[in-house]
């Protein structure tokens, strides 16, 4: 337990940031479950509207500081091939 108000402070905002964090990593491991759900499935037209919510998901995880912006990139580029690849 910390013996300073500041550490008393910083251990509850810790807890906030990580309640937070873990809501929008979650949300967005749920999207791209859900793509590769549709990909599976080989629903082209499902797949492409689900990987546009993904998007859209994953780019307000990084507005928001909890994902880096080129893991992000990553991500999303992997479930666009993913999704390109029942098109054929």
């Amino acid at each position: 337990m910390p013996n300073k108000k500041s550490a008393e402070k910083r251990v509850r905002i810790a807890e906030r940031n990580r309640l937070y964090n873990r809501y929008w990593t979650s949300r967005c491991k749920t999207a791209v479950k859900k793509v590769k759900a549709f990909v599976d499935a080989k629903d082209h037209d499902g797949a492409v509207k689900v990987f546009n919510e993904a998007q859209s998901v994953i780019d307000k995880a990084v507005v928001k500081g909890v994902m880096h912006k080129n893991t992000a990139a990553r991500r999303k580029k992997l479930m666009a091939k993913l999704v390109k690849s029942i098109s054929e």
